[in-house]
Parts: structure tokens; sequence; C-alpha cells
């Protein structure tokens, strides 16, 4: 690492003397998803809400709708007032937030007023979006089930909940929007701004439209450069490179800080933005305590299979064809599903695992082809598991798989529970990561924490981030996939090597635990608020 990614602090007074520093971060990859950055999200918040000296708070923020309810700052309403304010806060996060058409109509007008106000903000400059309260207090239930339950262990659910949030109501896409106008037009985007004032510090989760009220430093959680450097392998192409792009652009011209979640993530943004050198750090990302080295647990592999396997997809409305895809074999009645999943996955059975959303940079498809080399030239029970959601240019890879799935041999998870996906990595035979790009890569790691084995695409950041504990291919080789995951399991010393691997990924996996993340982080923020309060 660089000297200029180092985090240096100076000498502070003791933890009692410090002043407190209020620190808002943003929550809305937290509203979906299970691993990612959704899950660092959850991950982060709760680990800076353990540390004494900060004050931290969420925003609440939706990508396409707006959120109705909150109160405002300084309102005087009754108790009953601001539980029902509140309380439509948690119907809008939930769904349409209007009961009838005559409401709907009502919100469309409102829209548009609201649209108009946005640009006005970023325009001229002459107003900010005002951020309402939410109180956790009355909504602990929707908290932390909607928040942070698929992340977080239930002994942190107390210190989260302690917790309250601000709401910015204008979604996060329109906010894009208008300033990838402005640039359309001028050359230069420029966002809304939001009223942070008494803020320390805004954490955002990847590049934000928007601006912060003088004594507030935005600092961005950096993840990757992929939609700007790898936009052929992104959904929604036009927006996601656009708003990348002009959002990250305008945040180094405003002076944000950068956390990045890895060194190869840092140098791609500073190639982009070689302003942002001094303000850019590496903190890599973290791993939740769900976890753990243990002992194999094959009697509970098939009941895993069977319960998170998806059934039949949909393609989504916006796909040209909507066709309908098989993914769990057929069976004529429940007793041959049940003898059919304990005789895949008895004891002895072998298999390969993936986990990733199904998306062209991961890579799939080439470890399909792998697979299917090794169940020929190896061993003809070798079994695949793909775990994760179905995410986009997709239906390549899902015709081939129906007959794959249809035969046996091939197996499709989604929404697998982080301690059910430990049982998974600590019971494959090799865990792999293919991808083509990437800013981290949790799986690797997390197999490695849970006593598995990796293997990984010999590309900067799994280097960076796996070390010497992963077996490395050339992910545009298929060949070359069959060859490192043979010398894994079919050679004389492949069981050696598994070992090695294995106890050396205990050691690099180490590296990533909250002990070590999150001191890096705490020391950060210090800096950042002292080099704020002397500007």
């Amino acid at each position: 690492m660089t000297a200029a990614a180092e985090i240096q602090v100076a000498q502070e007074p003791a933890n009692g003397d410090r002043p407190e520093v209020e620190v808002l971060m943003d929550m809305r990859p937290a509203l979906d998803g299970f691993y990612g950055i959704p899950q660092e999200t959850r991950l982060l918040f709760g680990a800076l809400a353990r540390l004494p000296g900060l004050r931290v708070s969420g925003l609440l923020q939706m990508s396409t709708r707006q959120i109705k309810g909150g109160v405002a700052p300084g309102a005087d309403l009754p108790e009953a007032e601001r539980i029902y304010r509140y309380s439509r806060v948690v119907v809008s996060l939930k769904g349409k937030s209007f009961a009838d058409w005559k409401m709907g109509a009502a919100d469309w007008i409102g829209a548009l007023l609201h649209k108009l106000a946005l640009r006005w903000s970023a325009w001229t400059g002459l107003s900010t979006l005002r951020l309402k309260s939410f109180e956790t207090r009355a909504f602990r239930d929707f908290v932390w089930q909607q928040l942070f339950a698929r992340s977080l262990p239930p002994s942190e659910r107390e210190s989260v909940l302690r917790c309250d949030y601000r709401i910015c109501d204008s979604p996060w896409r329109w906010m894009h929007l208008i300033g990838i106008e402005r640039a359309w037009l001028l050359g230069r985007s420029r966002y809304p701004r939001l009223d942070t004032r008494g803020v320390n510090i805004f954490i955002a989760q990847t590049p934000f439209p928007g601006r912060v009220s003088p004594g507030t430093a935005l600092v961005v959680h950096y993840h990757d450069a992929i939609p700007v450097l790898m936009p052929h392998t992104i959904s929604d192409r036009a927006f996601h490179q656009a708003s990348h792009f002009h959002a990250l652009a305008a945040n180094v011209r405003d002076g944000a800080w950068f956390v990045c979640v890895s060194e190869a993530t840092r140098r791609d943004l500073i190639g982009l933005f070689p302003d942002a050198e001094s303000r850019a750090v590496t903190i890599h990302n973290m791993l939740p305590s769900h976890y753990y080295p243990s002992a194999p647990e094959p009697e509970r592999i098939p009941g895993i299979v069977r319960r998170y396997q998806y059934g039949e997809f949909t393609a989504l409305r916006s796909q040209k064809s909507q066709r309908t895809y098989r993914l769990a074999r057929r069976f004529g009645n429940e007793a041959e599903k049940s003898a059919f999943y304990e005789q895949a996955f008895s004891e002895k059975s072998r298999f390969l695992l993936m986990v990733s959303t199904i998306e062209p940079r991961k890579n799939h498809q080439r470890l399909l082809e792998a697979w299917e080399a090794l169940r020929d030239q190896v061993d003809k029970d070798l079994k695949l598991i793909f775990v994760g959601h179905i995410g986009w240019d997709y239906q390549a890879l899902l015709d081939a798989c129906e007959t794959l799935i249809e035969q046996g041999g091939l197996f499709m998870l989604h929404s697998v529970p982080a301690d059910m996906l430990r049982i998974l990595y600590r019971q494959a035979l090799v865990t792999v990561c293919p991808s083509v790009g990437d800013g981290f890569d949790f799986s690797g790691v997390e197999a490695m924490r849970c006593g598995g084995v990796a293997a990984a695409s010999d590309i900067l950041v799994h280097r960076e981030v796996y070390g010497d504990a992963a077996e490395y291919f050339d992910p545009y080789d298929t060949r070359s996939i069959v060859q490192a995951l043979r010398r894994l399991i079919d050679t004389p010393d492949s069981e050696a090597r598994r070992e090695a691997l294995r106890r050396a990924g205990e050691e690099q996996s180490a590296r990533y635990l909250p002990e070590r993340i999150v001191p890096r982080w705490e020391a950060f923020l210090r800096r950042v608020v002292q080099e704020t309060s002397r500007l």
C-alpha cells in the first residue's frame, strides 16, 4: 500500500476528553440484498454504532420512490401525530404509500413539483433539502428486520436499535438525473444540497448525487469503478455509467474523502481523478461474525439445498422476453425428491460452490464450462452449486442451466442466510471466484474464514485480498480453470494442497475481522474531523 493510502492521525486526548463526533450514514443499500454492498453497509453501521465518542444515525432514502412521513426538525407535535408520521415512513418504505386513485394523482402532481424544486436547488444553490427525522423507538422490529437482521447477529441488536434516522424524501435516482441533465446541458454536473448542519461526517455508500452543508465532511465508501471502466457488464448501462461518473466527478470537486475497499479500487479512482489521491485511503471490507472455522456438517447440505433452491424464475418485464425458467429438478412425488437429495449430497458427495449475483462480470458461464469438462475428465458425480440472486444479462446462462439442473448436477440457490452459507463454504470441495472484475469479492475470504478452500481468477484485487491463500487461474481461459481445479481435486497431492490453502486461508481471512478493520475506520474518521475543523 502506498504511503498516501495510510491513515495517520495526530495525537489526541483520551477517549473521555474527545468531543462527540456526529456521523450520518447512507443506509439505502441496506434496504435490500443479502451480500456485497448491502452486507457491508449493515456491518459498518453496526461497528460504528458501538464505538465510544461517535453518535451514529442513518439516512433513509429510496432509489426510485419518495419516502412519505417523518417529522420536520423542531416540529412540536402530539405524541400520537409523531408516531403516525413515523408509521407513514414504514408504509412507504415497504411499498406504495397511497390508498386510492385520488391520492395517487396527488402524488403524481407532487412528484412533478418536487422535481422542479430539486432542479432549483441544484442549479441555483439557493435552497437545501431538509431532512426529516425517524425515531427507532416505536418501530424496533421493522428497523431490525428490514435493515440489519440479514447481516448482523442478534447480539448486536440493541446497539443498532439505539440509533435514529434522518429521511431524504427525494429519490436517489431523481437526484442523479438532475446532475446528469446539468452535465449534458452545461458540461458539468451539480447536485442538490442536503441540510446536514450539526453533522460532522456523512458517509455515502456510492458516489453521492448531493452536496452537504458547510462543516460536514462527505466521505464516499468507494467499492469499485466498474460502471465507468466495465460498463458493458452492468445493468441499465446508460444511467449507471453516467450517474456514477458525474456524481464521482462532483464529489471529487467538492473535496470529498474516499474510503476504498481495496488498493486496486483506490488505484482505479486515482487513475480517473488524480486530485482525489490525498483524500483517498484504503480500508478493506470486514467479515461478519457469522463466518468462523468449524467442523464440516455434511448431513445438513441436502436440507439447505432443498430449502433455498430456486423454483421457477420469470424474466423481468423490462426484458424483451418474459420467459419462465425452471431452475429446480422435477419429481413425481415427495419420496422421490427426498431420496434424490439425500443421494446427491451424501456424506461422500463432492461439490464446487460459487457465491455471487448472476451478472456478466462474475463469469458464471466460464465456470459452467469448466465444471462440465471436469465431470467428463475427472468425476461424473461432481456437483456445482450457484448461490446468488439473478441479476441481469442472464438469458444465455439460464438457457444452459435448465438442462443441467434437470439432469441433477447443477443447483441454483438464493437468499441463503449467513449461518447456512457458512456450512456450504465449509463443505464445498472448492469455492470458485471466477470474476473478471471486482472491487473486493467477499466470497473467497468468507470461504477461507469458514475453513473452506478458494480458487480465484488471477486479477489484481484477488491477488491483493486473497494473497497466497487461493489457487489462481486465467478467468478468460476455460482450460486454465480446469487445470487449477484439477490441482485441488484430482492429483496425488490434492488433499495436501487443499489443507495448505485451508491453513493459509484462516490467517489471510483474519485480516478482515472487525477487530482489525474498525480501528482503522475510527482513526480515519477522527482524522477527517480534525482536518475539516482546520478549514
